[in-house]
């Protein structure tokens, strides 16, 4: 009775920890939709009534819609380079033989573990350097840098957790590399590769500091919300966009998680990305 009882109040313990983890993280996060439907252009408390005005202002904004066009190319562009080469980098360190796997996939992550104001200040240096002029394509060169170690992490997952038989089967009855890469890999991987898309996407979509130092006369997005911040007449329309992005976001980010654990119950590939 008295190992229940401790169990029991370890547990009461735990979750109370969770809850209180969970609150500190996403109750301020909460506070973006709650005040962006504020009817009124000052942040407090009490609200002054419910409206969704600053949803149609922005619906209207011309420069909001060229920055939202201006972010969907490059993230498109970035997560189309960085899940090839994570493809093919993911392909290699799980299938291939190579020396020092470890040292190679550790150097691949790099990017993650380096401020992105170091990133940013040294891409800049370098494209000034090279000639490259700023603009939007040298920020998708950024952002792909950023974005290959997620597509890294989350086809080698998918690369793990299907039977390599299947492609030894394929060359054994006379297949060549590519069209068992083609017929066999290719559809197997499919899940991870679309959630790797999704993912990349939504890190190119919501960096603000390289494209901060990337950016030219064409902005993205987050560096328009940074540009808008300055007037405090406009902090009601970034709200409402903000809470527009934080959906968005949050959606994508669950589709692509959703659709990379299609695939063999109890594989690799159904275990959260990086583990």
């Amino acid at each position: 009775m008295l190992s229940l009882s401790k169990h029991g109040g370890r547990g009461r313990g735990l979750m109370a920890y969770a809850l209180a983890y969970l609150a500190f993280l996403y109750i301020p996060v909460l506070l973006l939709p709650l005040f962006s439907l504020n009817d009124s252009l000052f942040i407090a408390f009490p609200l002054k009534g419910f409206t969704t005005r600053w949803y149609e202002a922005l619906a209207e904004d011309e420069d909001m819609r060229a920055a939202l066009m201006n972010t969907l190319k490059v993230g498109a562009s970035a997560s189309l380079v960085s899940t090839l080469l994570g493809l093919l980098a993911a392909k290699a360190l799980t299938k291939a033989p190579l020396p020092g796997r470890g040292l190679i996939l550790g150097f691949a992550n790099l990017s993650l573990f380096i401020p992105e104001i170091v990133i940013g200040i040294a891409l800049l240096i370098l494209v000034t350097t090279v000639g490259i002029p700023l603009s939007l394509f040298s920020i998708a060169i950024g952002h792909v840098l950023i974005c290959i170690p997620f597509a890294v992490l989350v086809l080698m997952s998918r690369f793990e957790g299907f039977d390599a038989n299947l492609e030894e089967a394929s060359r054994d009855l006379g297949e060549n590399a590519w069209m068992t890469f083609w017929r066999v890999t290719f559809p197997l991987v499919l899940p991870g590769i679309v959630a790797s898309l999704m993912l990349t996407f939504i890190v190119s979509f919501d960096d603000f500091m390289i494209a901060f130092f990337l950016s030219g006369t064409d902005t993205t997005l987050p560096v328009y919300i940074f540009g808008e911040l300055r007037f405090p007449y406009k902090l009601p329309n970034v709200l409402a966009l903000g809470t527009s992005i934080l959906i968005g976001s949050a959606a994508l980010i669950a589709v692509a998680e959703w659709v990379r654990r299609l695939g063999p119950a109890g594989g690799s590939a159904n275990r959260p990305i990086g583990v």
